[in-house]
């Protein structure tokens, strides 16, 4: 088995908090998805609760049978809960609250010891660690520096790229960081902004592990199902072309 798919079900809750009602439920989107093939479950519990709430967190790690990455900002509060949940896996995001989404990567190389502090006591409790990085060198050596476990690359330049050319400029940044990550020893992932249109050139990336996916499944998913919706995403992700 070649990458592994994360489905990110934020905007699933994203619906549900729009209207403050207890469906639709991301803890059933995430049971369908896992059972579509998905092999990682990703939420991110934000600082403002906009749409994954602590109620969600606490019934997937108790539901999900596959791995479950929590995606959180790199604070004393979210460790305490890392701690009290424990997630397969935290990835460690730049937040502000202003943002629709999050809108670029985390800057590892100028806060190196606020983020090995961090990565250190998430580590003492046996989590592993994943920082959610632009597919910079420096950010890549910086967090290997820190110590994490991976990393996952920030694709929404090479996704909202205005023209091809832009886009191998992208797509080469994108390849030099993970194969620059590889070597170093730390697993790669790569997500945000990845549709059923340009995932193909992540997907033959070989040193990219994984890929985490949200916005673009849900979307999917209201009006194809779920379950076809995860299914046309690993097909597109096993046979990039």
């Amino acid at each position: 088995m070649g990458q592994r798919l994360g489905v990110n079900v934020d905007h699933v809750a994203t619906l549900r908090q729009a209207r403050r009602t207890t469906y639709p439920d991301p803890v059933t989107a995430a049971a369908m998805a896992e059972l579509a093939g998905a092999q990682q479950i990703t939420i991110h519990l934000r600082e403002d609760r906009r749409h994954i709430q602590d109620r969600d967190l606490r019934i997937l790690r108790e539901t999900v049978q596959t791995l479950l990455n929590l995606e959180m900002a790199a604070t004393a509060e979210m460790v305490k809960i890392a701690y009290e949940h424990k997630p397969d896996v935290v990835t460690l995001v730049p937040e502000r609250r202003e943002e629709l989404t999050t809108e670029g990567g985390l800057e590892v190389a100028g806060q190196r010891e606020h983020i090995a502090k961090i990565i250190k006591n998430l580590k003492d409790g046996e989590i592993a660690v994943s920082l959610f990085i632009d597919p910079d060198l420096d950010q890549v050596r910086a967090s290997h520096k820190v110590n994490a476990d991976r990393i996952e690359l920030h694709t929404g330049r090479y996704c909202e790229a205005r023209n091809e050319k832009e886009r191998a400029r992208e797509l080469a940044r994108i390849v030099d960081a993970a194969k620059a990550a590889a070597k170093l020893g730390m697993g790669v992932a790569a997500g945000h902004g990845l549709n059923y249109d340009n995932v193909h050139a992540i997907a033959r990336i070989t040193e990219i592990d994984e890929l985490n996916i949200g916005h673009a499944i849900v979307a999917r998913a209201v009006l194809v199902g779920f379950d076809r919706a995860v299914r046309e995403m690993l097909d597109l992700m096993r046979n990039p072309g």
